[in-house]
């Protein structure tokens, strides 16, 4: 027990303080990508249906629409910026 506080290395202090301002940024980018992801594939599915001239619900289109844009702006807003 001989470590005191004061004994961090400076780097893994950094790291940490970081985590405790924005604890679980990794998990909840890597579920705004998921979740991004599973949008634009429906949108894609939806853009392939019409191409082939089946019918496509315009609720259906705007829910992935609206998935694409919610999930792309989240993980645009929870990004790492400079000086965060």
């Amino acid at each position: 027990m001989g470590s005191k506080p004061d004994s961090i290395d400076p780097a893994l202090k950094a790291r940490l303080l970081q985590e405790a301002r924005t604890p679980w940024r990794g998990l909840r980018s890597g579920l705004w990508v998921a979740l991004a992801a599973s949008g634009a594939v429906g949108l894609a599915t939806m853009a392939m249906r019409l191409a082939s001239g089946a019918e496509v619900a315009s609720t259906d289109l705007l829910i992935q629409v609206g998935a694409l844009s919610l999930f792309g702006s989240l993980f645009w807003l929870d990004r790492n910026r400079a000086g965060d």
